[in-house]
């Protein structure tokens, strides 16, 4: 995020901030005026829900202005009172009974610490928000816009299920009633659409009104949103307590996508809404090509790039170390006869390398020969191709053999349970990444991340159900940190997050609020305990420059990690070097460490 863009920022908050502080007697106001009539008639569910409905506002506003004590107070105040709405018939019981006067005397004392907070409370100042904090604050927005229609006649079900699924990232807007869908579906069009199958209106309501709004096949089907005609684009899921084959043929007639039987496995829900939702771009494939004539070079460039690769050359092959090593190509096409040297005398000293022992080399040469290609072969090229080739083809012969290395380097650097970077590759980024900060002069921050407890996880519940928390840590991270930022598997529970230009209070701001949203997500337990956990996290975060090497920074978020499982779990703890001002974070102490509690 650009200065630009920050000071506008800036500018907007502060103007917001303004404009809620002097609204601030009128909320008091309200908060007083309409407590006094709950008190006086007793309880009115219109009464209360509009009071709730206050609440939510005031909430929201106030926490994302920087008001800290409005919120707490008023979130106890609404916790309270929602228990009333969720149990209308009995709070409905006990209005006039002893009962009723309990709640109304707590939730008084919530009511003026609400109104002594708005009274009271200064706001952060927005001045302290550095630029990291703002990027942090912004790295949710895609994600944000991936908005998801739930529609579950039980409330409750709802509710809990939306929030699970916010808990990644997505936007949930929840329908209890199948004509609010199709009155929905007229206003926006959501990424997808998750549905019971059950519904008042009989026991496939959900399959059959939904069929009926979007006919198949789908190439054949179109739906308006607004004054714009759209081909039917929006996955379908279906949820259901029903598992029979009669129910999931109605909802596969129905188009569905997947189907899921309560209670959800929402590690496996996120999964699905992952596949289905989000669009991930290809990279355009890297070719370096190596050749000492200009305009061969220019033309083999051009059709590349033509078909969308980024192309880099190389007309001294002397000169191609520097290139390997910054252009990380997927494919290299060699020219077999150049003056400085040889195709294949340079292809045998780049396999002498480790690095590139892997990296799919191509001769591109008019040699027609056949000892004279196996004899280049034999030196670590991997195939050959003509440079009189068709356009077309030497085109798809290129993509051919970059996907393959790619799909092949992916298997080498990414652990097979979470899909993330392996122990080795994100030892190497994060070499990479700190080399790259000291050059542009740019803060740095890691976080090692590790689960608590999860040896009772294992012992209790088995493996592949622990294997399924550590799947579901990994998809959080993925959904809820920039696509920027690099995470990766360290080793069993341990995960390891680096996270570019940003400083060490913006990380862990970050970190606490990532920390706090897992602990919601519920995991499944076996199938001989039925049920759910909860699990939690604890995390140590160490900063660039304050540590300069990849050595010593790993070392001090992992005593930082360490520190928090000292001090209770749960938690996100920050190193910084003896004698720096730590403004309420932890220096380190010196302790011979002894073995991880896990």
């Amino acid at each position: 995020m650009d200065t630009n863009t920050n000071r506008q920022l800036s500018e907007i908050h502060q103007e917001l901030l303004e404009t809620f502080k002097a609204r601030l007697p009128l909320i008091q106001e309200e908060v007083e005026n309409t407590w006094s009539k709950i008190i006086q008639s007793g309880w009115q569910e219109e009464l209360i829900s509009r009071y709730l409905q206050m609440l939510h506002t005031l909430i929201g506003t106030s926490a994302t202005l920087g008001f800290t004590q409005i919120p707490t107070a008023a979130l106890a105040l609404n916790d309270i009172l929602s228990i009333t709405i969720d149990n209308k018939s009995d709070a409905l019981n006990k209005q006039t009974g002893e009962a009723w006067q309990e709640i109304l005397q707590e939730a008084s004392g919530y009511v003026d610490s609400l109104v002594c907070a708005i009274k009271t409370e200064k706001p952060r100042d927005i001045s302290q928000l550095d630029t990291q904090v703002m990027a942090v604050q912004s790295m949710k927005e895609d994600r944000a816009s991936r908005l998801i229609y739930l529609v579950e006649d039980d409330p409750i079900q709802a509710q809990e299920l939306a929030s699970q699924i916010s808990y990644f990232g997505y936007k949930v807007q929840v329908f209890t009633r199948l004509d609010e869908l199709k009155a929905g579906m007229q206003l926006s069009l959501p990424k997808a659409i998750l549905a019971d199958v059950v519904f008042p209106e009989g026991n496939t309501a959900g399959p059959d009104t939904i069929a009926t709004l979007f006919p198949r096949p789908l190439s054949e089907s179109s739906i308006r949103v607004g004054s714009q005609d759209f081909s039917y684009p929006v996955p379908l899921i279906f949820i259901s307590i029903k598992s029979d084959i009669t129910s999931r043929m109605q909802a596969a007639r129905a188009g569905c996508d997947a189907y899921f039987t309560k209670p959800i496995n929402i590690t496996s829900l996120i999964d699905v809404l992952d596949q289905l939702t989000v669009h991930k771009e290809k990279k355009p494939y890297r070719v370096l090509i190596v050749e000492d004539s200009r305009t061969q070079a220019k033309h083999f460039s051009y059709i590349l790039e033509q078909a969308g690769m980024i192309v880099e050359i190389v007309i001294d092959p002397l000169k191609i170390m520097k290139p390997l090593l910054e252009f990380n190509p997927d494919l290299v096409l060699m020219d077999m006869y150049m003056p400085a040297c040889t195709g294949m005398e340079l292809v045998k000293v780049i396999r002498q390398i480790e690095t590139f022992v892997s990296l799919p080399i191509v001769y591109l040469s008019a040699e027609t020969n056949l000892d004279s290609q196996l004899d280049a072969l034999s030196l670590g090229g991997d195939d050959f191709l003509s440079k009189t080739l068709k356009a077309d083809h030497f085109i798809r012969s290129v993509q051919l053999r970059a996907e393959r290395y790619r799909t092949l380097r992916s298997l080498m650097l990414n652990d097979s349970l979470t899909t993330l970077l392996n122990h080795t590759a994100i030892k190497v980024r994060l070499s990479q990444e700190l080399h790259r900060a000291q050059r542009q002069k740019c803060q740095l921050s890691i976080a090692m991340l590790d689960l608590d407890h999860f040896k009772n996880v294992n012992d209790r519940h088995g493996h592949a159900v622990g294997d399924r928390v550590l799947k579901s840590l990994s998809n959080f991270l993925k959904q809820r940190l920039r696509s920027s930022d690099i995470i990766g598997r360290y080793g069993g529970e341990e995960f390891i997050v680096i996270l570019p230009e940003t400083s060490a209070s913006a990380a862990h701001r970050l970190l606490d609020e990532l920390r706090s949203g897992f602990q919601n997500i519920h995991h499944m337990a076996g199938n001989d305990q039925p049920g759910d956990f909860t699990v939690t996290f604890s995390c140590g975060i160490a900063s660039f420059p304050d540590f300069q090497t990849p050595a010593s920074i790993s070392d001090a978020a992992d005593k930082a990690l360490y520190t928090a499982k000292k001090l209770g779990r749960n938690r996100v703890e920050t190193h910084l070097p003896p004698g720096k001002d730590a403004s309420g974070c932890l220096t380190p102490v010196k302790h011979r460490k002894p073995p991880r509690a896990s």
